[in-house]
């Protein structure tokens, strides 16, 4: 090599696609740990069901519910379901935890339209479900698709009925109507956010009328004496219900090579997954290791199962408690000592999209884990921003175990600009730095990712830990 291309090699930060440097032998792991992460995907589609999954990969691995612990010590695995929607898990080290702890933090809930308190109505001889999206979504891109119905309705005697229609090959699926192109020249000529009315985004669930003359709202009474018949509900028990509608095609291998995976709810499952098979995998660390798969992240961490909530603080505390120590102020310290990757996805660089991206701070599939620094948008509002100590920290992590990673914003900065939990555990005192898989078509009821930098994850969140 001439001088200079020495200089330029030594000096140049140059981003490397991962499979370019890996042996047909981790090419195979790789496929092998993503058809795991693919059947995941077509196992849990809703928050509800992320925590069912977490819990039972971990009572397969030794965790037991912190309720049933009146001490703990070094080894010892625990959890805490929070109203089956977020839960937190421990490996307690065998370090002091005044010393602080090393967290994981993904969310379990992603965009999708959800249920109305009074959701059945009928229009012209057909049946519809009244919906209200959640979280950041492109209306018209949840018109014409198959969609499912899952979720659960409580009734007032606490009985609690879980419906699951449209996963099955056997089983009717729906839909959103949409106009044909021949008369949707008005809708057409509409900016693309207002083409689809919020209003509009009604699952069509029937047509046939129940059989009686001289009734009204027949076709709706059919409706409603199926979902009677098949689960014991009535009209207003969709009151006390949380249903959800999702994407009822399958994730899949996408691209000829099958590099990528093609499915719903990657953002942020894709860290759920990583981080959860990564923790049961970790034995007798020597900080004590937390995973969190929180909820309500699409809609600012609110409420009692969002990250904002106290209970992660509890979950801590009763470990402090049930450790023998605990006394005023040593959650905070112990906050204030810990390390946190906040394990949420970025948003890759698409070449049709280009020029929302700023290219030299952007994250490409293919090219590892993404780390960003600092969210928010505009001048960095809402933003935790990591200090460049933690970061030469997580830098070396990388580094010395040889694991591929990129560090990138999110878009252009007048563009847009997005947030994760970080902030919230930023702001209990923990040194925090967002570290998830870049993701295509975020958001949409069809994302990509690529293996790579899946299997990346998982590898990266395993040293993280111990």
């Amino acid at each position: 090599m001439t001088d200079g291309k020495q200089l330029k090699e030594k000096l140049f930060y140059e981003r490397k696609n991962g499979w370019e440097i890996i042996n047909s032998e981790t090419k195979e792991d790789i496929y092998k740990f993503c058809n795991g992460y693919i059947e995941f995907l077509n196992t849990a589609k809703t928050e509800r069901e992320v925590v069912k999954y977490a819990i039972n990969q971990a009572e397969k691995n030794g965790f037991v519910d912190i309720i049933n612990y009146e001490n703990l010590k070094a080894g010892d695995k625990v959890f805490y379901i929070n109203r089956d929607k977020s839960v937190y898990l421990a490996i307690i080290g065998k370090n002091n935890i005044e010393d602080g702890i090393n967290v994981i933090g993904s969310h379990g809930d992603s965009p999708r339209l959800d249920l109305k308190p009074n959701p059945v109505y009928e229009d012209n001889g057909f049946a519809y479900l009244k919906t209200h999206y959640y979280g950041g979504i492109k209306k018209y891109q949840w018109t014409a698709i198959p969609l499912s119905i899952h979720g659960v309705v409580v009734k007032p005697t606490g009985e609690k009925v879980e419906i699951c229609i449209g996963e099955k090959e056997d089983e009717p699926v729906f839909t959103i109507t949409d106009l044909l192109p021949h008369l949707a020249q008005e809708q057409m000529e509409k900016k693309l956010k207002d083409g689809i009315s919020g209003e509009d985004l009604n699952i069509l669930v029937g047509s046939i009328p129940y059989n009686e003359k001289d009734l009204t709202e027949k076709v709706k009474l059919n409706i409603l004496n199926i979902l009677n018949e098949k689960y014991g509900i009535t009209e207003i028990d969709f009151l006390s219900s949380e249903i959800e509608i999702v994407p009822a095609f399958k994730s899949r291998s996408s691209g000829l090579d099958s590099s990528m995976v093609a499915g719903y709810g990657q953002d942020d499952r894709v860290c759920v997954y990583t981080s959860l098979k990564a923790m049961m995998e970790i034995e007798n660390p020597e900080t004590t290791a937390v995973c969190i798969i929180s909820d309500k992240e699409e809609i600012g961490s609110v409420g009692n199962t969002g990250m904002e909530s106290k209970v992660f603080d509890r979950f801590v505390s009763e470990i402090l408690n049930k450790l023998g120590f605990n006394k005023p102020n040593l959650l905070e310290k112990v906050f204030c000592h810990s390390k946190m990757l906040s394990a949420d996805v970025d948003s890759a660089m698409d070449p049709i999209y280009s020029s929302v991206s700023e290219k030299n701070n952007a994250s490409f599939l293919g090219r590892g884990v993404a780390l960003s620094k600092y969210t928010g948008s505009r001048g960095k509002s809402g933003a935790s921003d990591a200090n460049a100590e933690y970061v030469g920290y997580i830098r070396r992590l990388f580094e010395e175990n040889n694991i591929l990673y990129q560090i990138a914003e999110l878009g252009k900065i007048d563009i847009g600009g997005g947030g994760t939990i970080a902030y919230i555990l930023a702001n209990k005192g923990m040194d925090v730095i967002d570290c998830g898989v870049p993701v295509l078509s975020m958001h949409s009821p069809y994302e990509v990712t690529s293996k790579f930098d899946i299997y990346s994850a998982y590898k990266i969140y395993k040293i993280f830990w111990n």
